[in-house]
């Protein structure tokens, strides 16, 4: 298809799709594992064990038998599980995305992967590209580092791109295997927190102007000021080793609805104007200080908190899932997506379903 007859309507989710690794483990069992995998007259285990059951989550998914966790792991085998399974996943969830639409791969004109849980050059776009061989001319663009925030900011991204060019269809795909970042021998906080509540996922959604589905509006970021040690990866010997602050809830409260409402201001829009607010589950300590900002809990935060529930943080891709399941049962309306990353940044994006 040229440019030349292309409809040069707003770009709109066409399609949308998610994916998850074999390995299903429940909450309690990570719990158990958790007892093996950290030394407690090393750590801090027994005092933050209630986090496992207060955290909100039943199960998740690992791309890596329960097993793999007890034993310690470097940076090559690490890599290499990183390419292998992503890759995979992506591969899954393009083709999910592109057959709900009924389009070919040889349709897609752009390709966004978003990912911070692995590291890898050639990057995923292009090993994928290779996997399901796709157009020679495909534009890619690989976007590394943006954590949690990245299926917002990811988003928005690849709405620019099909903005840009009218009629264009662009894959967004997110992938995150948090999984594969946990470091036996690691017995700091962080790293107790993270087991109890990272999983793995990954999720499409193909932009173009065609059918009717959400239209995709303005989005935006805040990166707070001396703000780089909330949230982030410390590099160690043997992998990524998890950094993040423990006042992010009070963070939330204090500072993230002030910024929503700034973004909001600048469109000539206001909180009450919203249809929902799609946000990104990071934990029941994060939901719970959103839905103060929000005067109590709405539909689309109960969704938020079903996904953390089944899933657990996905990282980036989490965001995706909570649209997937509100899109079928949201009432029309302007929503805005959000999410946290490391930055310390606010992503946002608007979107409206008729």
């Amino acid at each position: 298809m040229t440019n030349d007859t292309r409809s040069t309507v707003s770009p709109r989710v066409r399609s949308l799709a998610t994916s998850v690794p074999a390995y299903r483990i429940s909450q309690e069992d990570v719990a158990r594992l958790s007892e093996c995998a950290f030394d407690r007259s090393k750590s801090d285990l027994d005092r933050l064990m209630p986090v496992f059951a207060n955290a909100g989550i039943s199960t998740r998914y690992f791309c890596m038998p329960t097993d793999w966790y007890l034993e310690q792991h470097g940076w090559v085998e690490r890599s290499k599980l990183y390419v292998e399974h992503s890759v995979d996943l992506l591969a899954e969830v393009a083709l999910k995305c592109l057959a709900k639409a009924d389009c070919r791969v040889e349709d897609v004109d752009a390709v966004v992967t978003v990912s911070t849980t692995g590291v890898t050059t050639p990057s995923l776009d292009a090993l994928l590209m290779e996997r399901l061989a796709m157009r020679r001319n495909t534009r890619r663009l690989p976007l590394f580092g943006l954590g949690c925030a990245g299926g917002v900011i990811g988003l928005s991204r690849a709405a620019d791109m099909a903005a840009a060019r009218p009629g264009e269809r662009v894959l967004l795909l997110v992938v995150e295997l948090c999984s594969l970042t946990f470091r036996h021998g690691d017995n700091s906080n962080s790293n107790i927190v993270a087991a109890a509540l990272f999983g793995d996922g990954a999720a499409g959604i193909l932009i173009d102007a065609v059918g009717d589905g959400p239209l995709l509006g303005d989005g935006g970021e805040h990166t707070w000021s001396d703000s780089l040690d909330v949230m982030g990866w410390h590099i160690k010997e043997d992998g990524l080793g998890v950094l993040f602050s423990r006042d992010i809830p009070n963070l939330v409260r204090r500072e993230f609805w002030p910024v929503v409402d700034a973004f909001l201001a600048d469109r000539q829009l206001r909180r009450q104007d919203l249809a929902g607010v799609i946000c990104h589950p990071g934990g029941a300590k994060v939901m719970d200080a959103l839905e103060e900002g929000l005067a109590g809990a709405s539909e689309a935060m109960r969704i938020a908190r079903e996904v953390l529930r089944d899933f657990g943080n996905m990282s980036a891709a989490t965001v995706l899932f909570v649209l997937e399941r509100m899109l079928p049962c949201g009432k029309p309306g302007r929503y805005l997506m959000s999410a946290l990353g490391p930055g310390f940044t606010a992503g946002f994006q608007l979107l409206h379903v008729r």
